[in-house]
């Protein structure tokens, strides 16, 4: 049972990622309220699923155009000033949204572009944040650094939605933007006692040998955790797009982020919540919180019980079985007719990808040597943010051609399809099994 529960042992480990994980969750708090001020504004303007919807696109197309750039940033400068400059922009962001609620704006168009520079600057610094668990922690606590930050995610999703309702409700959407700029603040100091992260160094070449064919040139070591088919050979600078070239040639790291892709592209249905509870709940706003809090709620359930998951030697066959119920539960969501039966749904889709998350994140990093961490966590940041505000654009779209249930089913029992083909045809993360895991099945095959 042990096993099972959430390990700690990040937190006790690193005082530098303790701070970091700790600005991350009030940050992620804050983003979460002014997400529902966001998506309550918009609702408010327009009564339109398609500008809901649009909300996605705001943020999906900094995040297309800058993630990579904040990839290769994150390769050749010190990340600690990335992420220090990024977090300052969101924060600058932020005092946008909360002015532009105080003056009473009625344009659509300047939130929207509030909130494409907001995005703009996480796409800037969020690969770089990305490589920081592998850096400040031992290698069998990367995974368990990852399921940390995804439960303080969940938490936030949770408590964030409630909290924004609360606030509006009381003293309407300039003290929700507020609540963004006091978080972005704490998420600011939270960067305070981080160590210099310089990118790993690149060898320098060997002098000319002049008593004959020059000798080769001593390999360059992986840093642990690094796939064992990239030690021993000599590290290279690339250009931004060696992050993509590097997920098309290795099939665990392709396969996982086409799981991602289709899940979040033809599944994600945030932005078919305002119309799924006018049309079903009479628009209560307090139903729609439920809706986001209830899949942080089975999010922070399987983030409690994450010790099974960091620690499952099949890791890879888990995040497909993850991202097909992920598909399945929103589709019963599209089908639900009582209250607690679409929160249920809901909570099991919150379940599902949180334990998708975490065994894709700790394959991602411990797949890709250090050297080029920065321009593969920016693909899995492309992915894994801008995909699902994709799918949210999408969904809007059908719903406004169909209808709301018509978009849920098809693009949760698409979603399901899909991963049903990556897992069909992609052996190697279907068989995939973390390094700790593998090392301990070869032991006792030898012993």
């Amino acid at each position: 049972m042990r096993g099972t529960v959430l390990d700690l042992r990040p937190l006790r480990t690193s005082a530098a990622y303790r701070d970091l994980w700790a600005g991350s969750a009030v940050g992620g708090l804050g983003y979460q309220v002014a997400t529902v001020a966001v998506l309550l504004q918009v609702w408010e303007l327009t009564h339109s699923p398609v500008w809901t919807g649009a909300i996605g696109l705001a943020t999906a197309v900094p995040l297309l155009t800058l993630g990579l750039v904040g990839g290769h940033l994150a390769d050749v400068h010190d990340r600690r000033t990335i992420m220090r400059l990024a977090s300052t922009g969101q924060a600058l962001a932020a005092v946008g949204l909360a002015a532009q609620a105080v003056v009473g704006n009625r344009s659509v168009w300047v939130l929207l572009a509030l909130v494409s520079l907001g995005a703009a600057c996480n796409a800037l610094g969020a690969p770089a944040r990305r490589t920081v668990p592998p850096r400040l922690l031992p290698a069998d606590q990367v995974a368990a650094g990852l399921a940390l930050q995804n439960l303080a995610f969940q938490v936030a999703m949770l408590v964030g939605p409630a909290l924004a309702g609360l606030v509006v409700a009381r003293w309407d959407l300039p003290a929700a933007y507020g609540l963004q700029v006091a978080a972005a603040v704490v998420a600011l100091l939270g960067l305070v006692r981080l160590p210099p992260l310089p990118p790993a160094p690149t060898p320098v070449p060997a002098p000319a040998w002049h008593g004959g064919p020059a000798p080769a040139p001593a390999p360059v070591p992986v840093p642990d955790g690094g796939p064992a088919a990239d030690r021993g050979r000599p590290v290279r600078r690339r250009a931004a797009a060696g992050g993509w070239s590097i997920v098309w040639r290795r099939p665990t790291l392709r396969g996982s982020f086409a799981t991602d892709v289709a899940a979040t592209v033809l599944a994600m249905p945030v932005s078919l919540f305002p119309l799924v509870n006018e049309i079903r709940f009479d628009g209560d706003p307090r139903t729609l919180g439920l809706f986001l809090s209830a899949v942080a709620v089975g999010g922070i359930g399987a983030g409690l019980l994450s010790g099974a998951v960091t620690r499952a030697p099949r890791s890879g066959a888990l995040q497909l079985a993850a991202a097909a119920t992920w598909g399945v539960a929103l589709a019963g969501f599209g089908l639900a007719g009582p209250l607690w039966l679409a929160l249920a749904c809901l909570a099991v889709a919150g379940a599902a990808d949180t334990v998708s998350v975490v065994t894709r994140g700790a394959l991602v990093q411990l797949e890709t040597p250090d050297e080029f961490r920065g321009r593969v966590s920016s693909v899995e940041h492309v992915v894994g943010v801008a995909g699902p505000e994709v799918g949210n654009f999408r969904g809007g779209v059908l719903a406004s051609l169909t209808s709301a249930p018509v978009a849920l089913v098809a693009g949760g029992l698409a979603a399901s399809a899909v991963v049903g083909l990556v897992a069909w045809r992609n052996a190697p993360l279907r068989r995939y099994r973390t390094p700790a895991a593998a090392a301990r099945v070869v032991s006792a095959e030898t012993a």
